[in-house]
């Protein structure tokens, strides 16, 4: 079975403003391409993936992936665009995990391929951090923000799995996000976190 994997992504200024008491803009800018090339290159290693594509407003001449234009219309409203587009099976994907591995991206999408859908919830059981539909159905509007974790599995109800792995549910939102994924960081990452 093959898929895509969708990564929004959000670089330069803009990005990660709720680190800005622990990490300069500098800092913050640096942070969420490693982060993203981590999340890229694990990826890029599971073999049932055929594709990544990348929603941003920022064009990524270099890496090996499919740019989507951001046209401004909200997280939900990008990725219900662009999984109309894409259509098949994809796996939405957030490039803030500095834990994640390609073991647990290959989970996940068995896990999906099984039930028909797949979540990986964050660290504190709210957020989505990751998840694959197999396929995206029609008519289906993704609910990320705020309680998204339980969002999504009213809307998937009886045909989702849940995936509980640290490498899915560390992401880096805030400060206590940050001192959590340096605590547990593995010295094999290459994150500088």
């Amino acid at each position: 079975m093959c898929w895509t994997a969708l990564v929004p992504l959000k670089l330069g200024a803009g990005g990660k403003t709720r680190l800005a008491t622990a990490l300069s803009q500098g800092e913050r800018r640096s942070l969420v391409g490693q982060l993203a090339q981590h999340v890229f290159a694990q990826l890029a290693l599971v073999p049932a993936i055929g594709e990544i594509a990348v929603i941003s407003r920022n064009n990524l001449p270099d890496l090996p992936v499919r740019h989507l234009l951001d046209q401004g219309r909200g997280l939900n409203g990008e990725l219900d665009h662009a999984a109309s587009l894409l259509g098949g099976n994809v796996l939405v994907i957030h490039a803030d995990l500095p834990l994640v591995q390609q073991g647990d991206i290959a989970d996940l999408l068995q896990a999906a391929q099984v039930s028909g859908a797949a979540i990986g919830p964050d660290r504190h059981g709210t957020g989505t951090n990751a998840l694959a539909l197999a396929p995206v159905r029609p008519g289906f509007r993704f609910a990320f923000g705020p309680g998204s974790f339980a969002a999504h599995r009213r809307l998937l109800e009886g045909q989702l799995a849940v995936v509980q792995r640290d490498g899915l549910a560390c992401d880096i939102d805030t400060p206590s996000d940050l001192a959590f994924a340096r605590a547990n960081r593995n010295d094999c990452l290459r994150v500088a976190i």
